[in-house]
């Protein structure tokens, strides 16, 4: 599967793994743990887009990231979350929330500027998700 991302995406994440159906990325917004995973088929917009064949396994890793990052951050809850308004390309976001995080309890979108992950943050996020998410 070939993906071309969209370059509001590409400007925003880190690469973290291409799975079988998604590729994964981290936001660099060090506010909140967060990933994104982008189904790696061209031209989905929606979740109703993805083919059948493959939505099984779409679903199945969105799961396999939430929980990952929830054993890794322990986070109170988790929001997962298919917008698409300001990026076409289907995207689902998977964040981490805490009540003590800086938009708690509101959504994340648009309530605090992006505070980009400094040196080796990331890197050492990535590496406990990994290992987490087998």
């Amino acid at each position: 599967m070939s993906l071309r991302l969209d370059p509001r995406l590409e400007a925003d994440t880190t690469f973290i793994a291409d799975w079988p159906v998604n590729r994964v990325l981290l936001m660099n917004d060090a506010n909140y743990p967060w990933l994104v995973l982008v189904p790696r088929l061209e031209g989905l917009r929606d979740f109703h887009d993805v083919p059948v064949a493959d939505a099984a396994a779409f679903q199945d890793e969105i799961n396999r990231a939430a929980r990952a990052l929830k054993e890794i951050t322990g986070a109170l809850k988790m929001n997962t979350a298919a917008l698409g308004n300001m990026v076409p390309q289907l995207h689902v976001h998977v964040i981490a929330r805490f009540e003590s995080d800086a938009a708690w309890p509101d959504p994340v979108w648009g309530k605090h500027p992006a505070v980009p992950y400094s040196a080796g943050e990331a890197e050492a996020l990535i590496g406990r998700f990994l290992a987490a998410a087998g």
